[in-house]
């Protein structure tokens, strides 16, 4: 019965809200989201940025559930490691993916999570930045899901994959944790405004952010093809 009633609650639009999983699933489900973000094609649709940026605000409760210290650093030192490897390991079976199977993923029938122009908007991101589009992609939404994989397809070397691989993880997770955890902790500070009271704001602003390259350039090739 039980059961049933959180069923029926469910909705969803929840997948797409960083609280859902921090509520739900805590640091665990946070490790998941970020692999399978970066690892899985169908993970394209998780809100990764915002829901880095908003353990960041939760960092001592999700640190927590690993060990408890009591020290800001030491908590957002865990999550910067435990999450990076799960964007790292993400990415590397994004690249596996690509290497084995990935040119036949442009003849697969489009469906609801796949699309073919995901795979050709991230081949021409690859191809105008080179490696350092492993590193870039992290934070932009879609392209980071298939980047790994037309790295995979074009058969980058392994090497210097997992050289940019690390890195890219790694300078996203800490600047969406840093930024959250210290935002959190300066506007509490200076207006005792609570961040965690108005996530759908933070939310909000970090699609935006975000997603805002990928418009003004859907918005510019539209305007060229006209």
């Amino acid at each position: 019965m039980y059961d049933s009633l959180l069923l029926n609650a469910f909705h969803w639009s929840q997948l797409l809200q960083p609280q859902f999983y921090i509520e739900h699933g805590g640091l665990w489900l946070i490790l998941f989201v970020i692999f399978a973000e970066t690892g899985l094609f169908a993970g394209f649709f998780l809100p990764g940025d915002s829901l880095l940026f908003v353990a960041g605000i939760y960092s001592a409760n999700l640190a927590n559930e690993i060990v408890s210290t009591g020290n800001e650093l030491i908590d957002l030192l865990v999550l910067l490691i435990m999450i990076s490897t799960a964007g790292i390991l993400g990415n590397s079976l994004g690249y596996w993916f690509g290497n084995k199977v990935g040119p036949a993923m442009y003849n697969w029938k489009e469906n609801i999570l796949f699309k073919r122009h995901y795979l050709e908007q991230a081949h021409d991101f690859y191809e105008k930045h080179g490696a350092g589009a492993i590193i870039a992609a992290r934070f932009i939404p879609i392209v980071r899901t298939f980047a790994p994989i037309i790295a995979g397809i074009v058969k980058m070397d392994k090497s210097r994959f997992f050289l940019f691989n690390v890195i890219g993880s790694v300078a996203w997770v800490f600047s969406m944790l840093v930024g959250g955890h210290y935002l959190q902790k300066w506007i509490l500070s200076q207006f005792g405004f609570d961040l965690r009271d108005h996530l759908e704001i933070i939310v909000l602003g970090i699609v935006l952010i975000t997603t805002a390259p990928v418009i003004i350039k859907l918005i510019f090739n539209k305007k060229k093809s006209d």
